[in-house]
């Protein structure tokens, strides 16, 4: 089973905005290579940080209302959300490091994110 839940508008608000722990949310496309390729390092990391961040994905063929909303051009997008606000965004599979660095802060707390508002 996935540590990674599938998320839509139906029910994003819950999941997602109104979760009491930070969230990394990917936005894919089931037809995107750079997508395929970084789902396993994802699920690996959702595992490793069980219990202090949750992750999510949102299929933007599928929810391009979402999609739109939160202004995704380009996939993999990883937006991270705390207390229903964008905290950081990555676009593209990036750096190795980068994305463990967003989770640390996002795992840390408002204090180790600059400028949050947490």
């Amino acid at each position: 089973m996935s540590a990674i839940q599938r998320v839509g508008l139906a029910n994003f608000a819950e999941e997602v905005l109104e979760s009491p722990m930070p969230v990394l949310v990917d936005f894919y496309a089931d037809w995107c290579g750079p997508c395929r390729m970084i789902a396993p390092a994802l699920e690996k990391l959702a595992q490793e940080f069980t219990g202090r961040v949750r992750f999510a994905k949102v299929n933007i063929d599928a929810e391009p209302g979402l999609a739109h909303h939160f202004r995704v051009q380009s996939i993999p997008t990883l937006m991270s959300f705390h207390h229903g606000q964008v905290v950081d965004t990555l676009v593209g599979v990036g750096a190795p490091g980068q994305l463990r660095m967003v989770l640390n802060r996002l795992a840390a707390g408002p204090a180790a994110i600059p400028n949050s508002s947490w």
